[in-house]
């Protein structure tokens, strides 16, 4: 009788130094709609239903995303460990809060691009205010094109006219979502507050008055006046992440190439913020799909640009380890 082989697996300090790393991915409202289970050999990531925006994302497509974009983080963060991750997606129906399931295998020669991408996993954050133009921009934008192809989604860039649009169209979603109050009782909760792990804390927001030369932003409770950048007004790109279907499947890949998308430019010296407010209502999804060339279904807007200082600001809070990672 032949002895039956033991899967090799990282060891646990590896496990929780990926996991630790990959969860700095970015999610809606910082929220971390993620849990991660290891069952001794396959690593299973769930979202934490209980996170869930019920105004903002009823249907918990941003959740979903969100949890795609911490997917790539950690898959990446275990590659440049040494680690390939085979990943099968929404493995049991019946049990849609489980969203992947990960077998690993040594890798001992991943690609240069993957140690680039999780090296920049701690320096990412999300830069509300205006950018200059981005530096470098047309080869860049060929390398994001290739990282994207993969999760069967596409990069769409925007033109120049289109800014002052989505401008008009991103202030019609906050007016929308002024008298709704379970939206900007939402909002509230999750913004604003220093020294919690969770939540987008008062460093991470913008004054009216740098939103204004912004544009396209989401109108978070502001945390005073301010005027960082002087009186520079926003040159990023304007990039839409653009789907064929809307199901869960698409929504967790459209995070694995959020993420790719976030850990290139920031390894190319870039800035970026995500922008999901736009699509949460039909309103703006049909204006992001009139700017596209192509049929599909705009899911998230990236502003892509170049920070004109050097100063970053403190990184965004995350929930320990223990309150999101089980070892079994």
């Amino acid at each position: 009788m032949s002895e039956q082989r033991v899967p090799e697996v990282p060891d646990p300090p590896t496990i929780r130094a990926a996991i630790g790393l990959g969860c700095r991915a970015p999610s809606v409202h910082n929220t971390q709609p993620w849990r991660w289970v290891f069952d001794g050999t396959r690593l299973h990531l769930l979202r934490d239903t209980d996170r869930q925006l019920t105004a903002a994302d009823p249907r918990a497509r941003q959740a979903v995303i969100s949890c795609g974009a911490a997917l790539h983080h950690v898959r990446t963060a275990f590659a440049s460990h040494g680690w390939r991750t085979d990943t099968v997606r929404l493995p049991d129906p019946p049990r849609p809060d489980l969203l992947a399931t990960l077998e690993f295998q040594p890798w001992p020669n991943p690609p240069m691009g993957v140690f680039r991408r999780a090296e920049a996993i701690s320096r990412r954050y999300t830069d509300r205010l205006p950018l200059a133009e981005p530096v470098g921009w047309g080869s860049v934008r060929l390398a994001l094109d290739d990282l994207v192809s993969p999760h069967e989604v596409t990069l769409d860039v925007l033109d120049e006219d289109a800014r002052a649009r989505l401008s008009v169209a991103s202030e019609q979603s906050d007016a929308l979502r002024h008298y709704d109050m379970d939206y900007q009782g939402e909002l509230r909760w999750w913004a604003g507050h220093p020294g919690t792990p969770e939540g987008v804390p008062p460093s991470a927001l913008v004054s009216e008055s740098e939103r204004s030369r912004v544009g396209v932003a989401r109108k978070f409770p502001t945390p005073g006046p301010s005027a960082r950048r002087g009186d520079l007004h926003d040159h990023a790109r304007l990039v839409v992440l653009t789907s064929t279907d809307e199901t869960p499947s698409t929504w967790l890949h459209t995070g694995e190439a959020l993420s790719a998308v976030l850990l290139e430019c920031t390894a190319s010296g870039m800035s970026s913020c995500a922008l999901t407010h736009i699509t949460e209502l039909s309103a703006g999804r049909r204006l992001l799909s009139s700017l596209i060339a192509h049929p599909g279904i705009p899911q998230v807007v990236i502003r892509i640009g170049t920070a004109p200082d050097d100063q970053q600001p403190p990184p965004t809070p995350r929930r320990p380890l223990v309150d999101i990672l089980t070892v079994q």
